[in-house]
């Protein structure tokens, strides 16, 4: 397996339809085996055709990434969305929603600005959270719907 890599940002990305997962390092291909202290968290890629099945109908509360691949400040929060899935992993489900490559739910949801994460509970949205925030401020509004 090989990584995407740039010496700026660690943050894991997916990189077209295929979710492939990348590590932000350099602007070359590296051996997977070169890149240490890496864990992707369970966040999974939706699109329009399996947001209904994977956020709407989901048993818990789901927080949605509406991202896309040139956006730097997705990238920057990207590490901290891992983060939250690893440590809600049995409360809640993490999900990256590439508005590139899914406009239609983007569009939905009137996203005009990204990054922009949504809290779904019960197929309804609960929360809207814009721009790359803190840590504390996505925990704070992921604690009120738990």
């Amino acid at each position: 397996a090989f990584f995407w890599a740039d010496t700026h940002d660690m943050a894991l990305s997916s990189r077209s339809a295929l979710a492939t997962r990348t590590t932000v390092r350099s602007a070359r291909l590296v051996p997977a085996r070169r890149v240490l202290n890496v864990v992707r968290a369970a966040v999974t890629e939706v699109n329009d055709s399996s947001f209904a099945e994977d956020v709407l109908k989901s048993s818990v509360p789901v927080l949605v990434d509406f991202w896309a691949p040139w956006c730097g400040p997705c990238r920057m929060i990207a590490p901290i969305i891992d983060e939250l899935a690893a440590e809600y992993k049995e409360k809640l489900k993490c999900v990256k929603l590439n508005t590139d490559e899914s406009p239609q739910v983007a569009t939905d949801y009137g996203i005009r600005s990204i990054p922009t994460v949504m809290i779904f509970k019960g197929g309804k949205k609960m929360d809207t959270i814009i721009g790359a925030v803190p840590k504390a401020t996505l925990i704070q509004a992921v604690e009120k719907y738990l």
